[in-house]
């Protein structure tokens, strides 16, 4: 299955979930889309662990196969395999970069990393799933730094989680430590996703 590229806010007015975190997407209409988007439904169980899955996966823009596999992978680790899921996601590169404030959308942070544009430890690492282990440091390659886009993205960017510090001087961003619960997108029940896979 391809990852998907078309309308996020038809997709996260669907969820009722901003999957873009910002809330813009649920702004005018809090409603699914479509001619009977007001209607009211009852979703089974099945549907509420669907759903929970999607918007996870549509926030982070995995296909299906990527999603699985890191699903499985936290299986094998120590402690809770939902918060551990929730965490290997924001170990992702492609997301660190757009947590660090370097791009405005994980999309585009997405993009950034496959066009080379990125560096971990130095060293240019052109795959957005690459996992990054806490004490790294991201930053760009030169031309990069100078990109409108990326300087307009650190200009509005105002917050960013304590698992994530920042140089201003340097341009650079270091994943200090694994992320914890909390931290992690707060509305979202993990144990619905796990439910999900292991029915």
């Amino acid at each position: 299955m391809a990852r998907y590229t078309g309308p996020k806010w038809k997709i996260a007015r669907r969820l009722k979930y901003s999957i873009s975190q910002t809330g813009k997407e649920l702004g005018k209409r809090p409603y699914p889309p479509g001619q009977h988007g007001q209607r009211r439904r009852k979703f089974s169980q099945y549907g509420l662990q669907l759903a929970e899955k999607q918007k996870v996966r549509y926030t982070y823009g995995l296909n299906e196969k990527q999603f699985r596999k890191t699903f499985n992978e936290a299986k094998k680790l120590d402690g809770k395999h939902g918060v551990n899921f929730l965490v290997l996601l924001e170990s992702r590169l492609d997301n660190l970069v757009y947590r660090a404030g370097f791009a405005s959308t994980r999309r585009q942070s997405r993009q950034m990393v496959g066009h080379g544009h990125v560096k971990v430890d130095g060293k240019k690492v052109d795959i957005p799933s690459y996992r990054v282990e806490p004490g790294q440091v991201i930053s760009l390659k030169d031309k990069a730094e100078k990109f409108e886009f990326v300087q307009a993205s650190l200009e509005n960017t105002s917050h960013r989680p304590e698992f994530v510090s920042y140089d201003e001087n340097k341009l650079e961003a270091t994943y200090i430590r694994f992320p914890e619960r909390p931290e992690i997108l707060s509305e979202i029940q993990e144990n619905l996703i796990v439910e999900y896979y292991n029915r």
